[in-house]
C-alpha cells in the first residue's frame, strides 16, 4: 500500500497493537500496511512485544495511535453488532409470522445501517417534521429492513412487541410498508417500481420547494430523498419512466440505492435481465457509483454517499453489490431466501455463521446506546430548522405564509370563491376546457398547485398560463411536462402528494389511457394520496380516434375501486364543483371525466349538488313521487334532461337527476338518499355512454339501464351517439316502458 497525507484509518489486514492504558494482556486490532495518524505500518508480524505498546515491525513502531485505533476499533465493532441486529431483527420477525422476506434486509442491512445511523437527519419523534430526509424502500418486500431501522431509531410506531406482530392482524407493521400506517414510513410501496417513481416526486418537490422559497440567505429547504430499489424495479418500465424523468430534470438530491444481488423469485436474474444498468443510467442523465462490496465495504457505501452528495446536477444511482440473505450458510445468494422464512435450522446456523448468541428480537445494549442519540439529535435538528423558520418567517411573510399552507396542508381562507360559475346562458363548452378555466382560477389561491399532462397539454387543457414549465433549470415554475409516461406520471404525482399536505398535484392524459397508469392510481387510493387526474375525451363522444380511444368500461372500474372519488361532471357548474371536492379531499384522489364535445350549460346544476354526488336538476312532481326518474351524468345529463322535457309534455311528471359521482351519494344519509330516489319509485332509467355494470344498483330491478356494453367506432361522435342508442328518444321510449 502506498504512503498517502491523509490520516484516515481503513481496515484491512490486520495486525495487533497494545493500547497503554491497559493491561498488558489486552490488545486491538489495526490494519497491516495501513495509516494510523499518517504514519505508514509496512507488513508488521502479528505479535505483541513484551505487552509494552510496541509492535515489531520492519518500518515503525507506532504508539500515539494507540488510543484512536481503540475507538475505531469499538466504533466498527459497534457497526457490526448493529448491522447484524437488523439483520436478525428481520430474520426473527419473518420466522415469527412464518411470512415474509428475509433476503434482502439481510443484504442491505449495510447500507440501510449507514443511511439511517450516519447519513439521514431526522426526528424520530417527529415523523413528519417537514425538513427531514426522505426514504423509500421501492423493494417493499423488504420492508422488515426498514421496520427494524426504525425501531433501532427510536420511532414510536416501531416498538418491540410491534416487531413480534409483523403480517398480523392489526399489525402497525404490514407485509410491505404503508405510509397510512407505519408513521415513518413516506409512501407505500409493494408492487416493483411504484416507489422509486415516488421517490422522483418527493425529490421533484424539494426542489420545486427549493426554487420558489430559499433566499440568499435563508436557505430552509434542503433535504434529500434516498431510495433502496431491488432488480425487480429495474425490470418494471415505470422506474424507467421516472428515471428518465429524474435524470432530465436534474434532481441532484435524489440518491438511489440499487441492489444488485442478481436474484429474483424466479432464480437468477441471467435467465431474464442482463442488460448494463449502470449504462442505462448513464444515458439517462443520472450519476452512476458501483460499490463492489455491499456486504461489508462500508468504507465504500460511506464514500458512495459522500459522493453523491457532491454531485448536484444530476440525480445518483449507487449500485450495491450484495449477497442476498448474506450470513444464511445454506440459503444465501439463491432464489429460497427472498420470500420465506428461513426455517428453524437455518436460522440456528445463521446464528452460529454470524456468531450471534441472542434471543429472538434482542438489541444488545451497545447497539441500543449507540442508537439512542438519534432522538436529542432528532430534536435538536427539528428546534434548529424551527428557529430558522421564525427568522424566515420576519424576513419574508408572504412567502412563508404560502410555504406554511403547503406544509400544513390548510387551505387559504375562501379559496373556493375562485372558482368560476355559470348560468344557462353561458355558452356551452368542453368540459376540458372548463376544466382548464378552473385550473387557472385555482393556481391563483392554492399554492401547492402544480402539474401537467403525458404529452397531451393541448388536449387535456392544463396548462396554467401565468406559470411556465418546471424544468431543471426553472424548477420554480408549476406546469410539470411527463412526457408520454402516464404510468409514470401517476406515481410521481403520489410522491409529489405525500411530501406535504398541501401539495395538490394534477395530471392528465385521455381517459382511456389510465389503462396504461391504473397501478400507480391504486396506490393513490390506497396510501390516501389526493391526486386530481384530469381525464379528458372521456367516451364515444371523441368521435373518430375510434374505439382504441374511446373508453367504455372505464367509470365502472373506477367505481368499483375504494378510496377514490370517480367524478363525471356535466357542465361549467359541476366542473367547477368536482374541482372543489377534489381540493377538499386531501386523502382520496379523484378523477375528473370530461368531454372532448362541448355540452350547454343546463338549468338546475350548481356546485353544492355536486358536493352530494347527485340531486335533482328539474322535477315537476309533487310529494316525492314521480312518474319517472331519469339519471344522467356528464354529457348525457343533457340528453336526460331533453327527453324529461318531452315526457312532460305528454303529461308525465319527472324527475331529472345527476349522478355525478355514486361514492359522493353513497356518503349521504339515507334522508337525503330518500328525496332524491324515493324507495317508492320504481321506474328509473339512466343513460351514461359507458358500461352499464353497476347500474342495476341505482336503477333497481325493474328500471332500465342505457349504455354501451361494447367496443365503440370510428365516426363522428353524432353519428356514433344515434348507432348505440345514446339518444333522447331511447330514453323516453324507456321511461314508457317503466312507468
Amino acid at each position: 500500500m502506498a504512503a498517502s497525507a491523509s490520516s484516515s484509518f481503513t481496515l484491512s489486514h490486520q495486525t495487533i497493537l497494545s493500547h497503554p492504558k491497559t493491561t498488558p494482556a489486552t490488545s486491538i486490532v489495526v490494519p497491516v500496511n495501513s495509516k494510523v495518524n499518517g504514519a505508514l505500518l509496512l507488513k508488521s508480524r502479528r505479535r505483541r512485544v513484551g505487552g509494552v505498546g510496541r509492535v515489531e515491525s520492519r518500518a515503525i513502531v507506532v504508539r500515539a495511535a494507540a488510543v484512536e485505533a481503540l475507538e475505531t476499533t469499538e466504533k466498527d465493532q459497534v457497526v457490526e453488532k448493529s448491522v447484524n441486529t437488523i439483520r436478525f431483527l428481520a430474520i426473527d420477525a419473518v420466522e415469527k409470522a412464518n411470512s415474509g422476506h428475509p433476503g434482502l434486509p439481510m443484504g442491505c442491512a449495510p447500507m440501510g445501517h449507514i443511511l439511517y445511523d450516519e447519513v439521514m437527519r431526522y426526528n424520530p419523534k417527529n415523523p413528519y417534521w417537514f425538513n427531514r430526509d426522505r426514504f423509500v424502500l421501492s423493494a417493499g418486500h423488504g420492508c422488515m429492513l426498514q421496520y427494524a431501522l426504525l425501531h433501532l431509531a427510536g420511532y414510536d410506531s416501531v416498538t418491540e412487541e410491534d416487531l413480534k406482530t409483523f403480517r398480523q392482524w392489526g399489525s402497525r407493521i404490514p407485509g410491505h410498508p404503508e405510509n397510512f400506517e407505519t408513521p415513518g414510513v413516506e409512501v407505500t410501496t409493494g408492487p416493483l417500481g411504484q416507489g422509486i417513481a415516488n421517490g422522483v416526486g418527493l425529490a421533484l418537490a424539494e426542489k420545486h420547494l427549493a426554487a420558489r422559497f430559499n433566499k440568499p440567505d435563508a436557505e430552509i429547504i434542503d433535504h434529500y430523498t434516498y431510495v433502496i430499489l431491488g432488480d425487480g424495479c429495474q425490470m418494471e418500465g415505470i422506474a424507467q419512466e421516472a428515471c428518465s424523468l429524474a435524470g432530465h430534470w436534474g434532481l441532484g438530491k435524489l440518491i438511489a440505492f440499487y441492489d444488485d444481488n442478481h436474484i429474483s423469485i424466479d432464480g437468477d436474474t441471467a435467465i431474464a435481465f442482463t442488460e448494463s444498468v449502470d449504462q442505462r443510467f448513464e444515458a439517462l442523465g443520472w450519476h452512476v457509483i458501483w460499490v463492489k462490496n455491499g456486504n461489508t465495504g462500508y468504507d465504500e457505501i460511506r464514500a458512495a454517499v459522500k459522493e453523491a452528495q457532491s454531485v448536484t446536477d444530476k440525480p445518483t444511482l449507487i449500485k450495491v453489490t450484495t449477497t442476498i440473505g448474506f450470513g444464511s450458510p445454506n440459503k444465501s445468494n439463491s432464489y429460497s431466501v427472498h420470500g420465506s422464512a428461513l426455517g428453524a435450522k437455518e436460522v440456528e446456523a445463521t446464528r452460529q455463521n454470524l456468531g450471534w448468541p441472542y434471543e429472538p428480537f434482542h438489541v444488545p445494549e451497545e447497539v441500543k446506546k449507540h442508537w439512542s442519540r438519534h432522538t436529542p439529535e432528532g430534536a435538536s435538528l427539528e428546534a434548529e430548522w424551527n428557529s430558522k423558520f421564525a427568522e424566515y418567517e420576519k424576513k419574508y411573510p408572504a412567502e412563508a405564509a404560502e410555504l406554511k399552507s403547503i406544509i400544513t396542508g390548510e387551505l387559504p381562507a375562501g379559496w373556493e370563491k375562485a372558482l368560476p360559475t355559470y348560468t344557462p346562458e353561458t355558452p356551452g363548452d368542453a368540459t376540458r376546457n372548463l376544466s382548464q378555466q378552473c385550473l387557472n382560477a385555482l393556481a391563483k389561491v392554492l399554492p401547492g398547485l402544480l402539474g401537467g399532462s403525458a404529452d397531451l397539454a393541448s388536449s387535456n387543457m392544463t396548462l396554467l398560463k401565468m406559470f411556465g414549465d418546471f424544468q431543471k433549470d426553472t424548477p420554480e415554475e408549476r406546469n410539470v411536462r411527463f412526457g408520454v409516461r402516464e404510468h409514470g406520471m401517476g406515481a410521481i404525482c403520489n410522491g409529489i402528494a405525500l411530501h406535504s399536505p398541501g401539495f395538490i398535484p394534477y395530471c392528465a392524459t385521455f381517459f382511456v389511457f389510465t389503462d396504461y397508469m391504473r397501478g400507480a392510481m391504486r396506490i393513490s387510493a390506497l396510501s390516501e394520496a389526493g391526486v386530481i387526474y384530469v381525464m379528458t375525451h372521456d367516451s364515444i363522444g371523441l368521435g373518430e380516434d375510434g374505439p382504441t380511444h374511446q373508453p367504455i368500461e372505464h367509470l365502472a372500474s373506477f367505481r368499483a375501486m375504494p378510496n377514490i372519488l370517480m367524478l363525471r361532471p356535466a357542465d361549467g357548474n359541476e366542473t367547477a364543483g368536482a374541482y372543489k371536492v377534489a381540493v377538499e379531499n386531501r386523502k382520496t384522489p379523484s378523477i375528473l371525466a370530461l368531454s372532448r364535445q362541448k355540452l350547454p350549460n343546463l338549468p338546475g346544476t350548481s356546485i353544492e349538488g355536486v358536493e352530494k354526488g347527485g340531486y335533482t336538476i328539474t322535477d315537476n312532481s309533487s310529494g316525492n313521487k314521480p312518474d319517472v326518474i331519469l339519471i344522467g351524468t356528464g354529457s348525457e345529463l343533457e340528453i336526460a334532461a331533453k327527453a324529461g322535457d318531452e315526457l312532460r309534455k305528454e303529461g308525465k311528471s319527472v324527475r331529472v337527476v345527476s349522478f355525478v359521482s355514486w361514492e359522493l351519494f353513497d356518503q349521504q344519509s339515507d334522508e337525503y338518499k330518500e328525496s332524491v330516489l324515493p324507495a317508492a319509485v320504481t321506474a328509473r332509467v339512466s343513460i351514461e355512454a359507458g358500461s352499464t355494470f353497476g347500474w342495476q344498483k341505482i336503477v333497481g330491478s325493474k328500471g332500465k339501464a342505457i349504455g354501451i356494453d361494447k367496443f365503440g367506432q370510428s365516426a363522428p361522435a353524432g353519428k356514433i351517439y344515434k348507432e348505440y342508442g345514446i339518444t333522447a328518444e331511447a330514453v323516453i321510449e324507456a321511461a314508457k316502458s317503466v312507468c
